[in-house]
């Protein structure tokens, strides 16, 4: 069965209309979650970190897979002593991300503040394998002087 060639060409039409209206909605969100990410950042690095917070949530709502911006989340919420939350954001980054190694870096310090010393110990020789793993040999051994000086105070 033949189309007519009247028929295929508004479909044709059709087609690349429809393409052109889903990559122009894609770069609206992809414009607009920059924006809202960069204005994040800026109240991050003035120090207005509720309203860094506000920023990185709203970045979120659109992509909820970015994990940098979990992470700096993670730290809005640790600088407003929201460690509970913070503890959150960094464990769904490793659960997504299980190699990002600043996620369990943050994730340490916060277990710390909590007082959680065993936790953030296990925490920190992950971050260290996983230098060691990335051939990142300098940054394993910070971490293991760290690890060290940590086990050190507690004698």
């Amino acid at each position: 069965m033949e189309i007519p060639t009247g028929s295929s060409n508004l479909v044709a039409t059709l087609i690349v209309f429809s393409s052109i209206c889903i990559l122009i909605y894609f770069a609206v969100k992809t414009l607009i979650t920059s924006n809202r990410f960069q204005k994040g950042v800026t109240l991050y690095q003035q120090k207005d970190y509720q309203s860094a917070e506000i920023a990185f949530r709203k970045v979120i709502d659109i992509n909820s897979t970015n994990d940098v911006v979990h992470l700096l989340l993670g730290d809005c919420l640790m600088q407003q002593d929201k460690v509970d939350e913070a503890v959150v954001e960094f464990q769904d980054v490793i659960k997504r991300a299980p190699k990002k190694v600043d996620a369990y870096l943050r994730l340490s310090y916060a277990l710390m503040q909590q007082g959680k010393k065993t936790e953030a110990i296990a925490n920190l020789e992950k971050a260290r394998d996983l230098f060691q793993a990335q051939r990142q040999q300098q940054k394993a051994e910070q971490v293991e002087k760290l690890l060290q000086s940590i086990q050190t105070a507690s004698s």
